[in-house]
């Protein structure tokens, strides 16, 4: 029988930092278990057989405006400082996504000067509705015609939901701009990892009271252990094995592709909102700044997850969040778990989201 403080499930951005808080800052004895054979979870990276740094499962762009979140990473990497810059295919066009002003003046052949303009532009277009869904959102900001070139089919293939079934969360997370600022992000912090996720996550969990175990599911090896309290960052309904039936998720696949010549497209993100059935390519040596005679490019397919598939996004809809507060209605009645992360809240976070509520919960209810 091993002795442990804790025992965390999943060694993403939630139970590592947890861990390496439990670890450092009240030298406690963690052991971290997972499934995969590797640490970090979805931002985990690696080497393919060409020497090209690739995120495993699709990109992960760090951005955020959480000095505290930046200040925390920052102990575990240097970063190489990078806007995440985006196009979309669109009408035999490569135009900026978040749509902005240039957007609009390729599209359609205008010469749009000012911000005043711009938006007088998107008045002139937009319905005059309260938005309940994802389509009503984008529709009351910029019209139907940009909707349905930018927005539906993306969101058709991302979600094979149509968008008015979908809650409005889901296409607000994507701004429109009426000046020329072409960031998808407008983050304070937006930035890399100069050695990669893994690196990073290797850093933090080199504390000795750290141990790990992989390949292992967590349900085989409890009743080997001693320990007082359950981090838990899997999909919550599992946990309770479905008691109340299973929580929809979407999943992805992935082509690689890696050419004899340093670059294949001129943005490291061009995404495909009508045209073909991947979502977007992803160029990687565009964020990573890795200097390679090849490049390996990645085209992204969305699908609903089943049980041999991985969970990537929670589907934000009513009747989902519904079954998700029975799962939560249990998760409370348990003092000896701890219920984090994504899967674990069933939520739509950012990596900076995810980061910060483990350190919350580290100082609301470990460290107390």
């Amino acid at each position: 029988m091993a002795d442990y403080d804790f025992l965390i499930v999943g060694s993403g951005f939630a139970g590592s930092v947890l861990a390496e808080q439990i670890t450092s800052r009240l030298n406690k004895k963690v052991l971290i278990v997972d499934k995969r054979n590797h640490v970090g979870g979805n931002a985990y990276d690696y080497y393919n057989e060409s020497g090209i740094l690739v995120h495993k499962y699709g990109p992960h762009w760090f951005h955020t405006n959480d000095k505290n979140v930046f200040t925390y990473l920052s102990n575990f990497t240097e970063w190489r400082y990078h806007y995440h810059r985006v196009k979309t295919y669109v009408d035999g066009q490569l135009l900026p996504i978040p749509i902005n002003m240039d957007t609009i003046n390729e599209l359609y052949g205008m010469n749009l000067q000012s911000p005043n303009e711009v938006q007088d532009f998107y008045n002139s277009l937009k319905a005059n509705i309260k938005p309940t869904n994802a389509e009503e959102m984008v529709v009351s900001q910029i019209g139907e015609d940009l909707y349905n070139k930018f927005f539906k089919g993306y969101t058709l293939k991302q979600w094979e939901i149509h968008p008015k079934d979908l809650a409005s969360s889901v296409t607000a997370r994507i701004p429109t701009r009426t000046n020329r600022d072409d960031r998808y992000f407008t983050d304070t912090y937006q930035c890399m990892p100069k050695y990669g996720y893994t690196a990073l996550f290797e850093k933090m969990l080199a504390n000795p009271n750290i141990s790990i175990l992989l390949n292992t599911d967590y349900r085989e090896i409890t009743k080997l252990l001693n320990f007082k309290k359950v981090i838990y960052t899997g999909p919550i309904d599992s946990y309770f094995d479905y008691m109340y039936g299973k929580l929809p998720y979407r999943s992805l696949r992935f082509e690689h592709e890696t050419y004899a010549y340093e670059n294949h497209q001129s943005w490291q993100q061009i995404n495909y909102p009508n045209d073909y059935d991947f979502t977007r390519i992803v160029e990687w040596k565009h964020a990573t700044g890795q200097v390679h005679p090849y490049t390996t490019v990645t085209r992204e397919y969305s699908f609903l997850a089943d049980d041999k598939s991985e969970k990537y996004y929670p589907i934000p809809r009513e009747e989902n969040n519904t079954l998700f507060n029975k799962y939560k209605s249990e998760a409370d009645k348990l003092d000896s778990v701890i219920f984090c992360g994504r899967l674990a809240d069933y939520k739509y976070y950012n990596m900076d989201q995810v980061i910060a509520r483990a350190l919350t919960i580290f100082n609301n209810q470990i460290n107390v």
